[in-house]
Order: structure tokens, then sequence, then C-alpha cells
């Protein structure tokens, strides 16, 4: 795992994570942030990066990298599930 700063999306109102992302940039002084999800969350994700890179801080900040892959973990029912997951990494130009 890396040391950056990171925002994990979930189930919250998709601005408080623009909002989380926003303000590690200002005032937390952050040079990159990850930007996590997994499963149903992913999209929600991508249009947080999206809102941060094109609306708020369009001249300051942009996508260095994407990471895709999965994970196995066991459901409340004991089965074993795959569920796809994403990082991406946001970066001051």
């Amino acid at each position: 795992m890396n040391d950056d700063p990171s925002v994990f999306v979930g189930s919250k109102p998709f601005m408080n994570y623009v909002t989380g992302v926003v303000m590690q940039f200002t005032t937390k002084g952050a040079n990159e942030i990850t930007i996590k999800a997994r499963g149903k969350f992913i999209s929600r994700a991508v249009d947080v990066a999206q809102v941060v890179t094109k609306r708020f801080l369009s001249e300051q900040v942009a996508i260095k990298e994407i990471r895709v892959d999965s994970e196995d973990f066991t459901n409340k029912e004991g089965r074993l599930v795959r569920v796809s997951t994403i990082e991406i990494v946001l970066t001051k130009k």
C-alpha cells in the first residue's frame, strides 16, 4: 500500500467525497490522493475523480494513474465472492 492519503468511496452522499478530495489538496497540502472503491461504488469513484479534475480543481489536479483489480472475500452466507476494485490516483500538476 501507498503512504498517500486515500478517500474510500461508499454510500455517503456524492459531494462528501468530492469535498474530501478537494480538502486534502487545498488545506492538507497533499500532492497525491488515491480514490478507492469496490463493487457497485466504482462508478461513483470515477464520477468523484471527474468532478474534482474537471470542475473544482481543473487547472491544478490531473489523473496520474488508474489501477483495477479484484478481491476475494467471504460474504455473510459463507460463500466466496470476488469483487472488483479501482484506485484512481490524482496528482497536482
